[in-house]
């Protein structure tokens, strides 16, 4: 089983400074122990999870900050993006990681967030499955045609070279089924949170049979999931820490999806003390049943669940509102759950102590 952390909120109670910081040390701690790879989001217009307008910005800071941790998308919203801007940015980041770029493409969730190519809305999961195509064939060297001035058409070969000669591609998955068919038929990996068990190995099994169908290897493309991540000695002193904002983090979509339905006139939406008591429950049922919120004997048993259905890689998300500094005091329990998961023969030579470079000037 592959670890990565994925990055989310980088926590808006600290100025944007810090937060960047405390990325940048994680990414240190995680490039040092082993870890797989390391995920920035895209997310505008709220301070929860505002400090990732572009992952490839980000990125290209991970990537000279970095020698062995792949550098990953989670996601690009190809609705918000040229393609061939896309392949420009992420080219980049390729070169300077050594080939170590990877990029998860969304459809996109927010209306507000349509500002960007406004007229995308509404064909957004065409646009976005049209173009995986387009997106490799940049990638790869090809020359493409794209509209250009007075209805021309333009033809275009992308610079700089990347070092990889195909692009690792992931389809966000987030409730629609069909993602896992998609994804199967065009050969991406997926990355998705866990929903519901009974639902994901099912979900694995049609994606299996799609690669198949399609004429991919069944045995490859990764399966990634997201996990809300802490772990700690002492079940009610891990609960008490995580409660807080893990009930904040699940609150923060349901205010997103109120401003949702301010902008297409709908009504849909709980009161506010609805919605206290239902991200309350959420949260109860995250931290049981859907996360590594727990000592390491619970956590490793997740850990094994989600081996046994089929998942190739989990995805930490460990920012999800907590203090930096109890996320960085975590993290040495957090490698030690992935070592009991890991070959040997994938485990780095010793990387000795680690020096935090955070702090709160």
């Amino acid at each position: 089983m592959d670890f990565s952390v994925y990055f989310f909120s980088a926590n808006d109670r600290y100025d944007f400074g810090e937060r960047y910081r405390f990325v940048l040390d994680v990414a240190r701690f995680m490039d040092e122990r082993g870890f797989t790879a390391i995920w920035t989001p895209e997310r505008h217009f709220q301070e929860f999870g505002g400090s990732f307008p572009n992952p490839a910005v980000l990125s290209a800071a991970l990537a000279v900050t970095t020698r062995n941790l792949r550098i990953r998308a989670g996601s690009v919203v190809l609705p918000h993006h040229h393609p061939v801007r896309v392949a420009e940015e992420w080219s980049l980041v390729d070169q300077l990681s050594g080939g170590r770029a990877g990029v998860c493409v969304a459809t996109g969730w927010h209306q507000g967030d349509f500002v960007f190519y406004p007229e995308h809305y509404e064909t957004r999961r065409e646009h976005t499955l049209r173009h995986i195509s387009t997106l490799r064939a940049l990638w790869r060297g090809e020359t493409v045609p794209f509209a250009g001035p007075g209805g021309r058409e333009l033809e275009v070969r992308t610079y700089p070279r990347p070092a990889q000669a195909e692009l690792p591609l992931w389809l966000v998955h987030t409730s629609n089924p069909q993602t896992w068919d998609d994804a199967g038929r065009l050969g991406l990996n997926v990355l998705s949170l866990l929903t519901s068990w009974e639902k994901l190995g099912e979900d694995i099994a049609r994606y299996r049979a799609a690669r198949e169908e399609a004429g991919h290897d069944p045995r490859t493309g990764i399966v990634t999931i997201g996990m809300h991540t802490y772990v700690g000695e002492d079940e009610d002193r891990v609960w008490d820490t995580v409660r807080g904002p893990v009930k904040n983090y699940l609150a923060s979509f349901m205010t997103q999806q109120r401003a949702d339905d301010q902008v297409s006139g709908s009504s849909r939406g709980t009161d506010p003390a609805e919605q206290d008591g239902l991200a309350e429950l959420m949260a109860e049922d995250y931290y049981r049943r859907r996360s590594l919120l727990g000592t390491p004997d619970k956590c490793a048993a997740t850990v094994e669940r989600l081996r046994s259905t089929g998942v190739d890689e989990i995805a930490c998300l460990v920012d999800f509102g907590l203090p930096f500094e109890t996320v960085l005091a975590a993290l040495p329990a957090l490698d030690a759950l992935r070592h009991r998961f890991a070959p040997p023969e994938a485990e780095p030579a010793s990387a000795g102590p680690m020096t935090w470079y955070y702090d709160r000037r």
